[in-house]
């Protein structure tokens, strides 16, 4: 087999392996594995975008923007970890880490 055609077999199969590249959360290193399909699906499954809505109004949004409470994709977790916590949603930590990279990607957009 020619080296091109070694290498392209070699990309398709991590491809497959890996997962689509739309289906990973890029960013921090926190979130680099996440599944953000996922994550989409818990934030739907729990209805966290209701219970924000119901906390700060609006359409929830707002929750996102603590005046300087979340500023490190750590911090961003670990309140994903307290709902988790509080509300007794039994998510696993991958869990946890999906839901996080999900709101990182659509709200909070931490770089590192």
């Amino acid at each position: 087999m020619p080296a091109v055609a070694r290498w392209g077999a070699i990309a398709l199969l991590a491809a497959a392996l890996l997962g689509s590249p739309s289906a990973r959360a890029e960013g921090p290193a926190i979130f680099r594995d996440a599944d953000l399909k996922l994550g989409e699906q818990l934030i739907r499954q729990h209805r966290c975008t209701q219970c924000h809505m119901e906390k700060v109004g609006g359409d929830g949004s707002a929750i996102y923007r603590p005046q300087g409470r979340i500023n490190t994709a750590g911090l961003l977790r670990g309140m994903v970890e307290q709902c988790n916590a509080a509300l007794n949603l039994q998510m696993w930590p991958e869990e946890v880490t999906a839901v996080a990279a999900v709101l990182n990607r659509d709200h909070y957009k931490f770089k590192d």
